[in-house]
């Protein structure tokens, strides 16, 4: 292609591309100078690294990280795991199939907020799920079962509200085998498992890794389930950062989102690595 095409690409992507690269880009600068104090809301602006140092050596921050990466992989893993026997189940339209996948994608209207606040009510110690157990005669008196410390609030919300992203990405990804494909593998005597792994599997990784990598990045700064469900004790990469700028440090608080904003591009890149290397070892 001509150095003359190439610029007649690049002006006709200019007007939206472009818009989008300079916003992200200033935002990106603005974070990434601020950790080195410059853009300083109160006192005087210049170059340091006295803000990461300091920062690194914090256990709560380390802590953040460790429990941000927690929440993002398994997440991810989870509701890919979930949706693909789903996306399975509704390759081939069915009675009845068209509203199952509805209900299936209804997560997708439901701010996060909300969700929250309602999975709360529901296990809370008055919740639905506290008056079932002890109307089965499980428990004499209700379970504490809100923010607790493995987060399993928050990965139950976060599975909830992402498996309609990877439903509708694998959904589209497996639809497109062939039955050919599929009856050829199962007369050649691939059971179940066999072809899911070992044709199904490969076929369909482009839309695996994505979804693992729509998913890692949205729940690895994750926000609202962590405040509302989280463990009292653990913060998130996203609530340590307001927390920060709340008390006006506006300097750490630029120092923590440059953070996750590395971890969600190296740690999405890494999972979608990883799904390939993974799939690939299979095959061999």
């Amino acid at each position: 292609m001509s150095a003359r095409k190439w610029l007649l690409i690049a002006a006709l992507l200019t007007p939206g591309l472009g818009l989008i690269l300079v916003l992200i880009g200033t935002v990106v600068y603005i974070a990434v100078a601020q950790s080195f104090g410059f853009y300083t809301i109160t006192g005087e602006s210049g170059f340091t690294t006295q803000f990461w140092s300091d920062m690194i050596g914090r256990k709560l921050f380390s802590r953040s990280i460790n429990y941000s990466i927690y929440v993002g992989v398994l997440s991810a893993i989870f509701s890919v795991a979930l949706a693909y026997p789903l996306a399975l189940w509704l390759r081939k339209p069915f009675a009845g199939s068209m509203a199952i996948g509805a209900v299936l994608k209804a997560p997708l209207l439901i701010p996060g907020l909300v969700a929250a606040f309602l999975f709360i009510n529901i296990i809370s110690y008055n919740g639905i799920v506290n008056q079932l157990i002890q109307w089965l005669g499980f428990s004499d008196a209700p379970i504490r079962m809100q923010n607790d410390s493995n987060a399993i609030g928050v990965l139950i919300l976060q599975t909830w509200k992402n498996l309609p992203f990877a439903l509708l990405l694998l959904t589209g990804a497996v639809r497109g085998i062939s039955d050919e494909v599929l009856d050829a593998a199962r007369d050649l005597g691939a059971g179940t498992w066999a072809r899911f792994s070992k044709v199904i599997a490969p076929l369909t990784v482009s839309g695996m890794q994505a979804s693992l990598v729509i998913i890692f990045i949205g729940a690895v700064s994750d926000f609202s389930f962590q405040v509302i469900a989280g463990p009292t004790n653990l913060q998130s990469m996203s609530q340590l950062m307001v927390t920060f700028k709340d008390r006006g440090d506006w300097n750490s608080a630029a120092v923590v989102g440059v953070s996750l904003m590395m971890i969600a591009l190296i740690g999405s890149a890494l999972m979608a690595i990883g799904a390939r290397l993974m799939l690939r070892r299979r095959l061999t």
